[in-house]
């Protein structure tokens, strides 16, 4: 029984270890410009990273400590985070799947379209009332103000590689066909009608693109690539959880049965 418990107590370290990762994808996601203008999404992952530490250390407690209910707890709430953060995975990667961006001649960057990426984005993102609440939250970012800072001429910020915020939110779209003046001032558009968002273009700082459907477009783009980096560190921490909560399962019936035996064994002597 020692010895069932000596290898939950190693396997429940390694679990803690596990949830360490996690903790740092999620604190990684709610520190990007994006996350922090949508709460929603930002505090999910690391909150459940938390839970699986202090769960893996209560396991941890209760294998050391030979605390059989302890470590029956720790293993039906692992059971419950470990579901979570796979149903977490999988939704992710479905609302994610879909990618909204589209090749532009004679640019290094991408652009974006809001119908390429999933409804249920769309929906819980770029709805009028979320949309309100996201806009002036951008604005304050210095997202756009950057990029003045790192380009001078055109053909620098042509060939550069932007993020979909930036491609969406910092500059009209291509097809309005503006004259750059510098990455965030664009005049004298020679196709107007070419995209609703030409109207909306404004040289305004607080103002920019952000109104426009490329600028949401752009920040879907930059949730679906980040959860996409995220998601692979999720799904090695969560092969690794499954793998410790198989083996810890395992050695308490063992532990279990071994404590029968005993007291089967000594109630007959």
């Amino acid at each position: 029984m020692g010895v069932s418990n000596n290898i939950t107590a190693v396997l429940n370290f390694i679990a803690l270890l596990a949830s360490i990762p996690i903790i740092a994808a999620g604190i990684w996601l709610a520190s990007k410009p994006d996350n922090e203008c949508i709460h929603n999404f930002r505090w999910p992952v690391v909150i459940i990273g938390i839970l699986i530490l202090l769960v893996s250390l209560a396991g941890f407690v209760g294998a050391y400590w030979n605390k059989q209910g302890l470590l029956g707890l720790y293993l039906c709430l692992m059971a419950i985070l470990i579901i979570i953060l796979l149903v977490i995975l999988v939704f992710a990667f479905v609302v994610t799947r879909q990618d909204g961006s589209f090749r532009v001649p004679g640019r290094g960057y991408k652009e974006y379209s809001l119908d390429g990426f999933s409804e249920w984005l769309r929906n819980h993102v770029t709805s009028s009332g979320s949309w309100n609440k996201i806009r002036p939250c951008l604005a304050d970012s210095n997202v756009c103000i950057r990029l003045a800072q790192n380009y001078i001429t055109a053909d620098q910020f042509f060939s550069s590689h932007l993020s979909p915020l930036e491609s969406g939110c910092c500059k009209p779209p291509t097809v309005c066909g503006y004259n750059y003046v510098n990455p965030i001032m664009w005049v004298n558009p020679s196709n107007p009608t070419g995209d609703p968002d030409c109207y909306l273009w404004n040289n305004d700082q607080n103002q920019l693109c952000y109104n426009c459907n490329a600028c949401k477009a752009g920040l879907l783009g930059n949730l679906r690539e980040e959860w996409r980096k995220a998601n692979i560190i999720l799904i090695v921490a969560v092969v690794v959880l499954i793998w410790v909560y198989l083996i810890a399962c395992s050695a308490y019936r063992n532990a279990q049965t071994e404590d029968l035996f005993r007291r089967y064994k000594w109630g007959r002597a």
